[in-house]
């Protein structure tokens, strides 16, 4: 007898394909994918441009079958989720009317496009259970930075890429110093938390850690900007954590740590003393006009500003306004540059008062996602108004490095932020 031949069930309806997505979505192995590669992501950070890039592609391709999307829609109504899109949107359709050369134009979406990953990321780590690897992965991968940057300061040899400065592997000293900044300043709750519980070694491992940032910054390399910032985080921390007597205590503390700083680190002096130097200086050497230059640029783009005060020039206009303000007085007055070095100001060439008012709307948005307890709210609260206070003096939303890692810090962190507050408030139920 003769086997049946076997009948082949003809192609899968809507309804069959909509369940084999679901399950797909549902599946543990791709949520944890998803988990790895935002690790991965994290801890590539400090070292490359490329290996984040293709990371961040792998992970969407891997994150997007786990999305519920008729869920992610509801999240769309959150300022936090949605203003990033807007973002997006306006950036495109500034476009339009943009006086920029079409290759400025379209270089300047790519800076904003970044943003839109926040959602995606919020939402997955509300769900996920392993968003704190995500960070540990960033500090283990700045700490052996950290390391490596004092190997590099005895023997320059040991660089993987030549880089302007001394004691800096790679990419360079902005970045670096924030990476360290951030990393110090989530370590200062663990650290205080182990303090009040007695946990003597824990509480040793963040301090050590803590002053392997610190040293590198005050004797290796260290970026002005992060100096501001840490002055910020250090009353923010303050203002979160401490009662009034230990504020005062803290004080004190970082009063004494800076005396000890100046007078140990002839660098660190150098560093803040130039800031006059090239400030008197900068029209007649631009190699030494940073404060200059700075200077220079946001009275340029505050009047490009005055010009169109409501919906700027465009996007990708910034570099086009620089080249109508160039005059032959000197060579900074000369420049062309399509970065202003301030957020704010960046923005506000391109897309005008409208963009300014979205810019601290999504800022806005993104702070109030971490004002509520623990360790996840602190490192997001320290990581936007790191960012924040850094884009007084650079475009850091818009910069590869700082942007990413606003991205990473508020959608990881906030995910887990809305999952621990998603918790309280079934635990709170009847």
């Amino acid at each position: 007898m003769s086997a049946e031949p076997a009948v082949w069930p003809g192609p899968a309806g809507p309804q069959a394909l909509r369940a084999r997505w679901q399950a797909m979505g549902k599946s543990p192995a791709l949520i944890r994918a998803a988990d790895v590669l935002a690790a991965l992501i994290a801890a590539s950070l400090p070292w490359s441009t490329t290996a984040p890039s293709i990371l961040v592609g792998l992970w969407l391709l891997v994150v997007t079958p786990t999305i519920d999307w008729r869920d992610y829609s509801r999240q769309l109504a959150r300022p936090a989720f949605a203003l990033p899109f807007v973002f997006l949107l306006l950036t495109l359709v500034g476009v339009l009317w943009s006086d920029g050369a079409w290759a400025d134009r379209l270089h300047a979406i790519k800076p904003v496009a970044k943003l839109v990953l926040i959602p995606a990321l919020l939402y997955h780590f509300s769900r996920s259970e392993h968003g704190l690897r995500v960070f540990l992965a960033f500090l283990a991968s700045c700490a052996l930075l950290a390391v490596y940057s004092w190997i590099v300061l005895l023997d320059p040899a040991w660089k993987i890429t030549a880089t302007a400065s001394v004691g800096v592997p790679v990419k360079n000293y902005i970045d670096q110093s924030q990476e360290f900044t951030l990393c110090a300043f989530a370590l200062a709750l663990p650290a205080l938390t182990f303090w009040r519980g007695g946990r003597v070694a824990a509480t040793a491992v963040c301090a050590a850690l803590i002053l392997l940032f610190a040293t590198n910054m005050v004797f290796v390399a260290s970026a002005r900007t992060a100096l501001l910032c840490i002055a910020v985080l250090l009353a923010l921390f303050a203002w979160r954590h401490l009662s009034g007597r230990a504020a005062l205590v803290l004080l004190a503390g970082t009063i004494a740590a800076s005396a000890l700083a100046w007078t140990a680190s002839p660098y660190l002096r150098q560093r803040i003393t130039d800031v006059a130097v090239e400030y008197r200086h900068g029209h007649e050497n631009i190699s030494r006009a940073s404060t200059a230059q700075r200077l220079t640029y946001w009275r340029k783009a505050l009047h490009a500003f005055t010009e169109a005060p409501l919906i700027g020039h465009g996007t990708g206009s910034i570099k086009r306004q620089f080249e109508r303000a160039a005059t032959r007085g000197s060579s900074l007055d000369a420049e062309i540059v399509s970065n202003p070095h301030n957020q704010t100001l960046n923005v506000a060439m391109q897309w005008g008062l409208l963009g300014v008012i979205l810019l601290y709307a999504m800022w806005i948005a993104h702070l109030r996602l971490f004002l509520g307890e623990g360790l996840a709210a602190w490192i997001g609260l320290a990581a936007v108004v790191q960012n924040i206070a850094s884009s007084l003096l650079n475009s850091h939303l818009f910069d590869f490095h700082e942007g990413w890692m606003y991205v990473l810090a508020v959608g990881v962190a906030g995910g887990m932020a809305l999952k621990a507050k998603r918790g309280d408030t079934a635990g709170s139920r009847p």
